[in-house]
């Protein structure tokens, strides 16, 4: 099943999916981090939220 783009967050919250402009919205509000920032970390670290948040230093 397709994202619903006028979901707030994420379909699965295990996952960062940045080719998804409300996942990216949703992402940098909640790690607090600009959408390069955010696109750095999911390409260094993969699309885990647990190793984005190891990545970026956010608990």
């Amino acid at each position: 099943m397709p994202d619903d783009p006028n979901k707030r967050g994420p379909q699965d919250r295990t996952r960062i999916n940045v080719n998804e402009p409300h996942e990216v919205r949703y992402w940098t509000q909640t790690l607090g981090v600009t959408e390069a920032q955010l696109r750095s970390a999911v390409a260094a670290a993969g699309v885990e939220v647990k190793d984005v948040r190891v990545y970026l230093g956010k608990p």
